[in-house]
């Protein structure tokens, strides 16, 4: 077994989702809640196929991130792995969606960090051990970190002002 650090690449402004799903259907269910969450998302998904032709599957509404989700698929190899990368919307208004899917069965990231993802290779295939998503802990937020905490959130509509 080789094992292989596959480095994700995020334009600016844009989440990545990870996970695993299990049937060619996988890209239309996603395609239409995806496009379903927010009428300004751009989005493009790619779907690694496990058996029969074993074809990556794609689509999405930004040609951009259409390809650069069939290139990170390509790279990470994995059968039956999606990606999805996101921009106008935060993965915060999908993952429960994809979660609801049939078909998902995994979600192993949503994130504007920094990402690589863990490969496993054997003789019959690739298959994700796992992801690095961003950095490891510097130490325990201050009672000035709480409070920058919950402004961001109040900031970026996530909160109301009187919660």
């Amino acid at each position: 077994m080789e094992l292989e650090i596959v480095q994700v690449e995020l334009p600016a402004e844009t989440n990545v989702i990870l996970g695993m799903s299990h049937f060619i259907k996988t890209v239309e269910d996603i395609y239409e809640l995806v496009i379903s969450s927010s009428p300004n998302v751009k989005f493009g998904l790619a779907f690694c196929e496990a058996s029969g032709p074993c074809l990556i599957r794609a689509a999405g509404n930004s040609d951009d991130l259409k390809q650069r989700a069939i290139d990170t698929a390509q790279n990470i190899g994995a059968g039956h792995s999606f990606i999805i990368f996101v921009k106008n919307a935060f993965p915060i208004n999908l993952t429960h969606a994809l979660k609801c899917c049939f078909e998902v069965l995994t979600i192993y990231c949503a994130t504007a960090n920094p990402l690589q993802i863990i490969v496993a290779e054997t003789e019959q295939g690739r298959g994700i051990m796992g992801v690095i998503d961003g950095f490891s802990p510097k130490g325990v937020e201050t009672e000035e970190d709480v409070r920058s905490r919950m402004k961001f959130l109040r900031d970026i509509g996530y909160k109301t002002k009187g919660d």
